[in-house]
């Protein structure tokens, strides 16, 4: 069963201009089209943006996910590149991670004394 891009939109909650963004990017290769020129979006096209937008989220370029994609439609030969690209993503986000954390306590440790000053531990 295919969706409109307006269902697509509704069932990722993202923007219908998003997907096509994507789609101008050329990060969409495989959507298909009806007789009249509409995107048809299959199960599958909806996990693959699902997953975009969460590499989108932890800060991937679209020049990172442009080259996954086209590693992609040259075949398994690619699997090993592919892999690399998010083996390095996965340690900046490791890296990122641990600047978070260590931001994070110094927030809750400013919130404590905030706290002990405005006499709400005794």
């Amino acid at each position: 069963m295919g969706y409109s891009i307006k269902e697509a939109s509704e069932r990722l909650g993202l923007p219908s201009h998003t997907i096509r963004f994507y789609e101008k990017e050329g990060l969409l290769p495989f959507i298909q089209r009806d007789q009249h020129g509409y995107r048809i979006f299959e199960q599958k096209d909806l996990d693959w943006i699902y997953l975009m937008t969460c590499f989108r989220t932890t800060g991937m370029t679209v020049t990172a996910l442009k080259r996954i994609v086209d590693l992609a439609i040259q075949g398994d030969s690619t699997l090993r590149e592919r892999k690399e690209i998010l083996e390095n993503h996965k340690l900046e986000l490791q890296k990122r991670q641990l600047e978070l954390d260590k931001a994070f306590e110094a927030v809750n440790h400013k919130l404590t004394i905030y706290d002990m000053r405005c006499g709400l531990y005794e």
